[in-house]
């Protein structure tokens, strides 16, 4: 078949350059008088920004400027211009979504761009990233308004078609709450959140206490909406959120938090408002259903068997596999039950094994026995059912194939 002008596979050059370490990035730029720029971002989907005070930050070492949505404005630097602009049908050009550098008066999405600091280290910048104070006023303040805007849009909706929103914990605080829920069909509750690595994503009690007071003030029919994943969250110095990480992968550094809904603990509060169901509670939604390519969303397995009131004790072993040079075992972990399981927190490998590294999310650490290695992890992670990972390696002579999990 002849070769045609577009989308011809062509023979890649670089790669040799790249796998030897002969690449170069940006961050190997180094000249003379060289600053870092950092980019903070907002942590909120929604909010206003009430203020932004940066004297504190712009005094820290090494910073050399800060500035924000309302400098740029006040330079008279615009919105992003669109490089692509498209026509319309009458051969008129399409209006633009302003978009400005920065945020302005408002963020509109997790990870909307605020502030913009530079700095002599990209050390310096982050640091000096966490001293901005910014204060989000988000939706709790604006209910009367939001009552109002759907009280306006219930009388222009025909009759037929339901109205329906979903409510914010928070919003327990506002007297205008019941207000809100006066011209709606249905209302849902959210009750997993992201305040405390200590309650995780999801804390029984608590979302109990929620929805009893909800059902108790709105006087209509309503839902709980549940959680069936984790979240990785990371957190400033100052003990304030950073970022959120959910179905997909940010750029926000190593570490942080794994926020858990531990099914278990689901399942238990639904036996409990089955019990005793609070006034108003028609039913549960959920938030959000596993896929295949959720890494972070519980398995279908999982899910399934909290909606049937089948959940299963998990069944997590770890044992040593032959590699393939003599003496040299791989460390695997095995979920041989129906449902997800935990990462345990530690595997302790038999005695003859005298060298040993981890891998996957676990690592060597010493233990209080000196003829012991240990793998641990931070047990936030999950294995999903009849899956097995390798964890890490050992060398070890003669050694005991069944090891001991700790969780």
């Amino acid at each position: 078949m002849a070769k045609f002008g577009l989308s011809q596979s062509i023979r890649r050059v670089e790669d040799p350059r790249l796998l030897k370490g002969g690449g170069r990035y940006t961050d190997d730029v180094a000249v003379p008088g060289q600053t870092q720029g950092y980019v903070l971002r907002s942590p909120h989907a929604h909010a206003r920004i009430a203020s932004i005070d940066t004297a504190a930050a712009k005094a820290m070492p090494g910073v050399l400027g800060i500035w924000t949505g309302a400098d740029l404005a006040a330079a008279g630097i615009g919105h992003l211009p669109c490089l692509a602009p498209v026509k319309s049908i009458d051969g008129s050009r399409t209006s633009e979504t302003p978009r400005r550098a920065l945020a302005e008066g408002f963020v509109r999405h997790v990870g909307d761009p605020v502030a913009f600091i530079v700095a002599e280290t990209i050390k310096q910048a982050r640091d000096a990233a966490e001293a901005v104070e910014i204060d989000y006023d988000c939706p709790t303040s604006k209910l009367a308004t939001y009552a109002k805007f759907l009280a306006a849009l219930r009388a222009r909706l025909p009759a037929s078609i339901a109205l329906s929103i979903t409510a914010l914990p928070t919003w327990l605080s506002s007297p205008a709450l019941g207000d809100l829920a006066a011209d709606l069909n249905e209302v849902v509750l959210q009750v997993h959140m992201v305040d405390d690595p200590r309650r995780g994503l999801f804390d029984p009690d608590r979302a109990e206490r929620w929805v009893r007071e909800f059902g108790g003030r709105i006087g209509r029919p309503f839902r709980v909406a549940l959680p069936a994943y984790d979240v990785r969250v990371t957190w400033r110095r100052d003990g304030r959120l950073a970022s959120v990480e959910s179905e997909v992968p940010l750029l926000a550094g190593p570490g942080g938090d794994v926020l858990q809904a531990q099914p278990e603990a689901v399942l238990g509060f639904l036996h409990s408002l089955q019990r005793t169901a609070p006034a108003g509670l028609v039913g549960v939604v959920w938030f959000r259903l596993p896929t295949e390519a959720d890494s972070r969303a519980w398995s279908l397995e999982t899910w399934r068997a909290v909606v049937t009131d089948r959940l299963s004790p998990a069944r997590v072993s770890a044992s040593l596999v032959p590699a393939e040079q003599p003496d040299l075992w791989n460390v695997v972990l095995s979920n041989d039950g129906a449902v997800d399981a935990r990462l345990p927190s530690q595997v302790r490998l038999d005695p003859a094994c005298q060298t040993a590294d981890g891998a996957n999310g676990f690592r060597l650490v010493a233990d209080a026995e000196p003829d012991h290695r240990v793998l641990e992890s931070n047990g936030n992670g999950r294995l999903r059912p009849q899956t097995k990972r390798t964890i890490g390696w050992a060398r070890c002579v003669q050694p005991g194939r069944q090891l001991n999990v700790v969780n």
